[in-house]
């Protein structure tokens, strides 16, 4: 019988499966799919030998992270996982035909902002200069649990700019710092990868923290694709003894005298935990698994106010040549946007039912880089939008046509993308996207919307944001915890923090001489 039952086998709640078995813990992790990773996994999904990520592309925001930072868990060191940090960084086209080329050298970089602003330039600079200054205090909050750490707008008191960026809309923020409309669109176009609408207040901080991070490491890829960091986890719970089941899916949590001290399977299986439960499942499906009072009201009605965010549009291409967008560019990672003002509108509109209609689009070719992902010299092609999720509906002609508007954009920005280079499609619409991972709620994949409302101390709900779930013995990680979604791997870590201690534990101690 296992101490600790893991729900779900997406990066986070492996993380915090490793962890724990590292210190000593009989873990057993479910994965309802065949494959473990949730939102980390590489998959032929139409051509043979074709690879891609079915999800998540760029690792740049787990960096930082001391699981890779300091290889708590050997990942890099024993198991084999290696990154990649393309150059250039990024490549975008613009309306009128202009576009924009990111580079990791700084000065080079600041030459192509130069080319539409000096000012500009200056500026940019000075952004990375000042969001330096406060890289500690915020990589000290986001890899801790809350509570661990002290809160940004406690940690940054003595920089009172700061204050005002972390309650600004990121639009705000950069129609204040930049002057010419292409760069500002450009900044624009990273901070709305996060799917977070550019005016929602709180998001002020993407500004800054997206394209800081590009500057210093690109769009950090591992290099094989996403599934990599799955792949090195999964050996690393096994190394510790740990046991992973996949086609398990968790139906129902067991309860007895108010905690929760086993699962049980779709299938009728009964499995206990003499320790705990970690759940990845999403929240707003984690609270139909137990009787209403086992929760109480102020945890469910956080949960039922509990924004899930803007669901995802995402169409995969193997070709025979990567994208060659206008000015003569290929890059890993490359996209089209309209104006400031068409950005700041269309998540607007998203949010009120509509569509993106071209003014914003993210464009992955990891092939560039890294070849092993596709036969020699063709490519995978990753085109990655937003759409609404319009009740669970979507049929196959809103699916074909909200598809070939996405293509068409890239056409007009990479035309070498003609019908004879593109050898198969595979088109997932939000419905699609939550069929294929239980975990993405609504087609969204990040966990969860990550304004001021349903972030830090709010997330998942006000009262629970340490992890501890309101029924004893279970605790919560992945997206739908603080910090949120995207590869980052603290919501992982920071659980293992939470149970280890409840446990009477100190991860530091448990990686010992890590560093």
């Amino acid at each position: 019988m296992p101490e600790i039952v893991v729900c779900g086998a997406g990066h986070n709640s492996l993380i915090a499966a490793c962890y724990l078995a590292k210190a000593g813990h009989d873990v057993l992790v479910l994965e309802s799919r065949p494959v473990a990773g949730g939102g980390a996994v590489t998959e032929e999904l139409s051509t043979p030998e074709f690879k891609f990520d079915s999800c998540s592309t760029g690792h740049t925001l787990i960096q930082p992270n001391p699981v890779l930072r300091d290889d708590e868990l050997g990942l890099k060191r024993e198991f084999g996982l290696e990154y990649v940090q393309p150059d250039p960084v990024a490549h975008v086209v613009f309306p009128d035909g202009e576009h924009f080329t990111h580079w990791l050298d700084l000065d080079r970089t600041l030459d192509e902002i130069a080319r539409f602003s000096k000012r500009d330039a200056d500026a940019y600079r000075r952004s990375l200069e000042e969001f330096a200054e406060i890289r500690a205090p915020l990589g000290q909050y986001r890899f801790n649990p809350i509570g661990y750490a002290p809160p940004l707008d406690e940690a940054l008191r003595d920089k009172p700019k700061w204050l005002r960026r972390i309650a600004m809309t990121s639009y705000d923020v950069v129609k204040h710092t930049y002057e010419d409309p292409h760069v500002q669109a450009y900044i624009l176009w990273q901070a709305f990868q996060t799917a977070q609408p550019v005016d929602s207040p709180g998001s002020g901080l993407l500004a800054y923290s997206i394209v800081a991070g590009r500057q210093s490491s690109s769009w950090t890829l591992p290099r094989g694709g996403s599934g990599e960091l799955a792949r090195a986890l999964v050996d690393c719970l096994h190394a510790n003894g740990g046991e992973l089941r996949c086609n398990v899916r968790v139906a129902e949590l067991v309860l007895e005298n108010g905690r929760c001290t086993g699962v049980v399977t779709d299938g009728g299986e009964r499995i206990e935990a003499t320790r705990a439960v970690v759940s990845t499942i999403h929240v707003k499906k984690l609270v139909d698994m137990a009787p209403d009072e086992a929760w109480g009201d102020d945890f469910l009605y956080g949960i039922d106010t509990y924004d899930a965010g803007i669901s995802t549009f995402a169409q995969y291409y193997a070709t025979t040549e990567a994208p060659r967008f206008v000015g003569d560019e290929t890059a890993v990672s490359a996209g089209v946007v309209g104006w400031p003002e068409d950005v700041l509108q269309a998540g607007r509109d998203l949010r009120a039912g509509g569509f993106l209609d071209g003014r914003w689009l993210l464009v992955a070719t990891p092939t560039i880089v890294d070849p092993s992902r596709a036969p020699e010299g063709q490519h995978t092609v990753k085109l990655l939008g937003m759409a609404p999720w319009n009740g669970g509906d979507w049929h196959d002609e809103l699916k074909a046509g909200v598809a070939a508007q996405n293509l068409a954009a890239l056409r007009r920005a990479a035309p070498n993308m003609t019908d004879d280079v593109i050898l198969s499609e595979y088109v997932k619409s939000p419905v699609d996207v939550e069929q294929h991972n239980e975990h993405m709620w609504h087609g969204t994949i990040h966990g969860g919307d990550r304004s001021w409302t349903n972030d830090g101390p709010r997330r998942p709900a006000p009262g629970w944001a340490q992890h501890r779930m309101p029924i004893a013995g279970l605790y919560q990680t992945g997206a739908t915890t603080h910090p949120g979604g995207s590869i980052t791997g603290a919501p992982g870590r920071n659980c293992a923090v939470v149970l280890l201690e409840d446990l009477g534990q100190d991860l530091r101690e448990v990686v010992g001489g890590t560093r």
